[in-house]
């Protein structure tokens, strides 16, 4: 079976969805292939895309949480998000995309030579808190 983006362009990046603990579900591997596939759009070389959805061992205080992994490979990096929880495995998949959106946003940041910009100080670094500044 092959995945059409918006565009009617063949998608490249092959996802692999595991489910550990749980009965797999169609929705989820759906909505996880649908954030993979966005991921593109930052990246389009990406190379491989595996996500690990748990349902984790019960809590003394809380519920069953779900837990999710992304390994992600683009040439040259791989990007890993380890371990978000949440007792929605929905929100536990959200968040753990947005995590890898801000890595791999990151990487392709370096790769342009864009570098984050830091605030440029308000006073002279030579000048003493207390001190006028010379004229």
């Amino acid at each position: 079976m092959a995945l059409y983006n918006n565009s009617g362009v063949k998608m490249k990046l092959p996802v692999q969805i595991l489910f550990h603990g749980m009965e797999p579900s169609d929705a989820l591997a759906t909505s996880a292939r649908a954030h993979a596939h966005k991921l593109e759009s930052f990246a389009p070389d990406i190379m491989a895309c595996h996500v690990s959805i748990d349902l984790e061992q019960k809590h003394k205080q809380q519920g069953r949480p779900f837990g999710v992994r992304i390994d992600l490979t683009i040439p040259g990096h791989e990007l890993v998000v380890n371990r978000v929880q949440n007792e929605d495995v929905n929100i536990a998949l959200r968040d753990a995309f947005d995590n890898m959106k801000r890595q791999l946003e990151e990487v392709v940041r370096k790769r342009r030579g864009q570098v984050k910009q830091h605030a440029v100080p308000l006073r002279d670094e030579t000048e003493s808190p207390g001190e006028p500044a010379s004229k």
